[in-house]
This record gives C-alpha cells, structure tokens and sequence, in this order.
C-alpha cells in the first residue's frame, strides 16, 4: 500500500471520529473565590493573561472597564461583582475569557483558567433550589465531579446587565 492511501485512509478515519465527537458538551472552566465555574466552548472566541483595562467613568459596577483586542474594544465584566462576591486582593491580576454575546465581545474576569471539561448532556442536574437566586438567575445547572461541583454558567442572563 502506498503512503498516499495509508494517508488517505487515516483522514477518513479521523473524519468518521470527528463526526461522532460532541463538542456541545465541553465547557472552559474557570475559578471565582475558590469555585469553579464554565461557560460553553462554543461562545468563547479566547482565553487571555490580564489585560490593561480603560476604566469607564459612570458604568455599572460590574463594567471594569473596556480592553484594546487588537483593535477591537472589547467590555470587560468583573464577575466577582457580577455575582455579588468580595472583590479580590488589589495585587492579584484577573485573567479574562472572551466570549461573543449579541454580536459583541465580552471579557469576562476570572481569578484563574481551568481546563475544558467534557461533559456528558445526560450527568447535567438542575440548578438547586437553594442556590442563591442571584447566581440561579445566571446559571443553566450543575455537573458533580468526582472532587466538587462545576457551575454551568449560561452566557446570555450573565452578560444581560441592566
């Protein structure tokens, strides 16, 4: 057999796994005082170290400010105020998730990045009842880990800031 089917043939085979892999159910994590969180791959365009943020004057509190991504003016969301937790120490630096929301781009500011996480869609549960409903109102459910429990955030009611 020729290298060019032997080639030819491992592309069809990579093609036919590519078809059965579901990319729906991975998620970027990250942590927020101590808790880990995610958001869906597919509404993350990137991951980046800390940024210079322009505060803006008169934004909501949850608005840190605007960034510069390659020339594009991307809002950055400081999730700590978003959900209502104490901000972080004045010398540890946020790492920003970029995410697309209703055409636009959105930073959001995380304390560390964490890996993608595969999920399977059926493991999902329902967001508890007792969870505070500032952060229920935020979130799509709940994956148990084997050593703690993932917040799905859900991306829309997160950036939906009035």
């Amino acid at each position: 057999m020729s290298a060019t089917a032997q080639l030819d043939k491992r592309t069809e085979a990579e093609s036919e796994m590519d078809q059965h892999l579901d990319y729906s159910n991975q998620y970027v994590s990250f942590w927020i005082d101590g808790q880990l969180l995610g958001v869906p791959v597919s509404s993350v365009q990137e991951v980046l170290n800390p940024q210079q943020i322009a505060r803006t004057p008169q934004a909501r509190p949850e608005i840190a400010g605007l960034l510069n991504l390659r020339g594009q003016i991307v809002t950055a969301v400081n999730l700590r105020k978003r959900m209502n937790l104490p901000d972080r120490e004045e010398n540890e630096s946020d790492l920003n998730v970029v995410v697309r929301h209703k055409g636009e781009s959105f930073s959001l500011l995380v304390d560390e990045v964490g890996d993608v996480i595969n999920v399977s869609a059926e493991t999902m549960e329902a967001v508890p009842h007792t969870l505070d409903p500032h952060w229920k109102s935020m979130t799509d459910g709940v994956f148990r880990l084997e050593d703690r429990l993932f917040i799905v955030l859900n991306v829309n009611a997160t950036l939906n800031i009035s």
